[in-house]
């Protein structure tokens, strides 16, 4: 059997960069898609609701195909870093391209342009996500190291998507004002194409690193299965399914979150002041998210285990929701009120996808105790596709809400008029009441389903452990 030496810093640092950057492009694309197909091209909102939903039935089946074409690749390179590399190239050309529909493109033909590059993105970004997951058995020891460096890796993810969260809105607004934008929907369409191109660039410097500096120091054992296959593995690991309803459950109440966020202030809480609001909320709840998973999972994981971690968090984000119902209704426009359940929500989400990520490599090693089979490629595979499902469905709620109480975009205004009491009313309630109660599904399921404590995690590696030392 071969002995891996303990992971070094440089490569610990390497592949945290990694994950830096492709979550920089993933927020993006989640986050702000929406706001960029709507309120600054004027596609509309039932045509991008549409268009997100039928990207996610396109993925599910293009990911367990990436992770079959993973599975058997062999190269002088390894089995992930090839389709790491490419699939990081191609999906950056996409970005910019997805972010930069030409202006004369109108009707059917702005709608085609929107549909291609988005579907073309989520295959790309596939393409390198799973094996960037899927590699970590190949250069770490199971158990604490590559608990401790997954952790550290969702911590990174974290980061990234937190400075985009953070710097988007503002850094669209002065980029296109310096190329020359003079109405407000110049200087975000310009602002948002060169911003899409900055990330981009950025992602593919970050994803070089991790490709340089991380070895595949053995042959990871994946045996390759048919779609068929891989979803029957899917459906004999019930702890995987767990968690992986978890993770589209915490996910699609962020993103509804942070896409009706947007409109709710630009159309409601402060029209006037709404960009340098939308960076303040976003600001305080990004630097709260990667301050929770730095800082507040390492505190909490000292008198807690992962699980009861996972149940406070929950509460914490519920919690939030309930103060921005009350902020709302109290006829406040000032932005600080609204900070106090930014940092609640955001710190929450973060601790959550930390330890979601720790269930979720737990789940491998159930099933290889299980089925007597390790399927990381599988498991991963599904986590790709579920995080942009939750994207998917998130945005096809946020495009539905906005078509039912028509809130429209006024691309040309400096600055927008409050919407009617109707209209108020129901963005604050479906903004808020929604996720919470998506939240509530997830933790209800987790809590009937989920077995995997430190204890069970204990006694499954020691009899994996033992039928290796037999075999």
């Amino acid at each position: 059997m071969e002995t891996r030496k303990k992971l070094t810093g440089t490569e610990k640092f390497a592949y945290g960069l990694g994950a830096v950057g492709k979550d920089m492009v993933y927020m993006l694309s989640a986050s702000y898609i929406s706001i960029y197909f709507l309120d600054v091209m004027g596609i509309s909102a039932v045509a991008i609701g549409i268009l997100l939903m039928v990207a996610r039935v396109f993925d599910a089946f293009n990911d367990p195909l990436m992770g079959v074409l993973v599975a058997k690749t062999k190269s002088r390179w390894g089995k992930f870093r090839p389709w790491l590399m490419i699939g990081t190239v191609t999906n950056a050309i996409v970005l910019y391209m997805m972010f930069s529909i030409p202006p004369s493109l109108d009707g059917a033909g702005l709608v085609a342009y929107a549909s291609v590059t988005y579907i073309l993105w989520g295959v790309t970004y596939t393409m390198m996500d799973i094996p960037y997951w899927s590699m970590v058995p190949a250069f770490t020891e199971s158990g604490k190291e590559r608990e401790g460096l997954s952790a550290f890796a969702r911590s990174c993810a974290g980061v990234g998507s937190a400075l985009v969260s953070i710097i988007t809105v503002m850094s669209v607004g002065a980029l296109g004002k310096m190329c020359g934008g003079n109405t407000d929907n110049e200087i975000n369409r310009l602002g948002y194409s060169k911003f899409a191109l900055i990330i981009a660039l950025i992602f593919v410097v970050f994803i070089s690193i991790t490709c340089l500096f991380i070895k595949e120091k053995s042959t990871v054992d994946m045996k390759s299965a048919s779609i068929k296959d891989m979803f029957k593995a899917l459906i004999q690991n019930d702890q995987a399914m767990t968690v992986v309803i978890a993770i589209v459950m915490i996910n699609t109440a962020l993103y509804f979150t942070q896409q009706l966020v947007y409109f709710f202030l630009k159309y409601d809480f402060s029209p006037a002041t709404y960009r340098d609001d939308f960076t303040l909320f976003n600001t305080v709840g990004g630097g709260c998210q990667i301050l929770a998973m730095m800082l507040l999972f390492p505190i909490l994981r000292k008198f807690m285990d992962t699980v009861k971690i996972f149940y406070t968090c929950f509460g914490m984000a519920v919690f939030g929701y309930i103060l921005i119902i009350i902020i709302a209704l109290s006829g406040t426009g000032k932005i600080t009120w609204l900070l106090i359940p930014a940092a609640l929500i955001m710190a929450a989400v973060g601790v959550l996808n930390v330890i979601i990520t720790v269930f979720l490599a737990n789940t491998v090693d159930y099933g290889e105790w299980k089925n007597y089979r390790r399927d990381e490629s599988v498991i991963f595979s599904m986590q790709t596709f579920v995080v942009k499902l939750a994207s998917g469905i998130s945005g096809f709620m946020s495009s539905m809400v906005l078509a039912i109480f028509s809130i429209n975009p006024d691309k040309e205004a400096k600055v927008v008029k409050a919407i009617s009491d109707s209209q108020r009313f129901g963005l604050r309630f479906t903004m808020t009441l929604i996720p919470i109660a998506v939240l509530a599904i997830g933790a209800i399921v987790f809590k009937k389903r989920y077995i995997l404590f430190d204890t069970k995690m204990d006694e499954i590696t020691d009899e994996i452990e033992g039928r290796k030392a037999i075999s």
